[in-house]
């Protein structure tokens, strides 16, 4: 297990608390700064280790602890940092089989702490970051991979219009519009030459499958992002929806079956683990799991979606890396991903060549 690690409020990241506290007093329903014991307090605010794109803090105030997460300070590209898409997405996902934590409040008005921010309930539950879930048992590992092919699949079973999504992204286009967003911000935040970006760049809009329709992607789904029950192998919470939009949910499945061919967000992935030895599925196994919740016969053009994603992580990375070098990342391991980007693109290139792609 990962223990989420939280710290005092790192350099660069303070704001002020007292107007925050006053914000919640006024936004934030059951707000209160005295205990049940009747003890008067002050609102008390900490930072979590992480979060990479967007600082995230725990409050506590009256015995009750909640979540803020914010948009980082300095010079922000124009369509990254978007906590409002957080806010609205878990919010209208509160009543649905996905797990999600309670939205609070959101503020959009920077003047309050310096940049838009939101609130929502802090949910206990587990952490992961190693793929092969080492203190876990294997009956525990395989329940947990097929747990996240299950949520993932009842994610993209959700009614965007039902739940109130109906202007949330634009259907259609979806992997062009990703690629083209993904291209421009790889280059704005570009820091050495990477030709099988580049390459990368130029094949996948030239070998767009067809779509599976507009429904509700999460973008970043992946084990560090799940909260999982305290003592049970099933997930209690979806976290860090920055990059949800509408889409082609396959483009899901895809980001989180890359860790079976490169390097993970936080850890070597599963490339030469013992899956049978650690009772892990297989990438077909979890994909055919997937397909099972979905109500899907199987997937076309898979190599496709492993490829479009390792370049959309470098892209990610690549950004992460860049704001480490200009002193407003998130977290302080932002400058260990040096060569991340260059990894993850240049495996992506060679999955296409082994394959006869290109």
């Amino acid at each position: 297990m990962s223990d989420v690690e939280i710290t005092a409020v790192r350099d660069g990241h303070t704001f002020d608390e007292s107007a925050l506290e006053r914000y919640m007093a006024a936004n934030v329903d059951g707000f209160s700064l005295t205990d049940s014991a009747g003890t008067a307090g002050k609102l008390a605010v900490r930072q979590f280790e992480g979060g990479q794109s967007n600082p995230t803090f725990q409050l506590e105030a009256g015995g009750t602890r909640y979540v803020l997460r914010k948009q980082p300070p300095g010079e922000l590209l124009p369509s990254a940092h978007q906590v409002d898409r957080e806010y609205r997405v878990m919010k209208a996902l509160w009543d649905s089989a996905v797990p999600v934590p309670k939205m609070y409040a959101l503020c959009e008005d920077p003047s309050v702490i310096g940049t838009k921010f939101y609130i929502m309930e802090m949910i206990e539950g587990r952490l992961y970051t190693e793929n092969k879930l080492p203190d876990q048992t294997p009956e525990h590992r395989r329940a947990m991979f097929l747990d996240l092919a299950r949520v993932l699949a009842e994610l993209h079973k959700v009614d965007p219009i039902a739940v109130g999504l109906e202007t949330f992204g634009r259907p259609g286009n979806y992997y062009e519009r990703q690629i083209g967003r993904w291209s421009k911000q790889y280059v704005a935040s570009k820091t050495e030459q990477i030709d099988a970006m580049d390459s990368l760049m130029d094949w996948l809009p030239a070998n767009l499958p067809a779509e599976a329709g507009a429904m509700i992607v999460h973008g970043d789904y992946r084990l560090g992002n799940v909260l999982w029950h305290p003592t049970e192998p099933h997930i209690v919470a979806v976290l860090d929806w920055e990059l949800s939009t509408r889409g082609d949910g396959l483009a899901d499945v895809g980001y989180l079956c890359q860790d079976y061919h490169g390097e993970g967000y936080d850890d070597p992935g599963l490339v030469g683990a013992d899956l049978e030895a650690l009772n892990i599925p297989t990438e077909d196994e979890f994909v055919a799991h997937y397909c099972k919740h979905a109500g899907l016969p199987g997937i076309e053009s898979w190599t496709f979606y492993l490829a479009y994603n390792m370049f959309r992580s470098a892209g990610i990375i690549q950004g992460v890396y860049k704001r480490g070098l200009d002193g407003n990342a998130s977290s302080e391991r932002a400058l260990s991903f040096e060569h991340m980007a260059r990894q993850r693109s240049e495996r992506a290139w060679q999955l296409l060549q082994e394959r006869g792609l290109v």
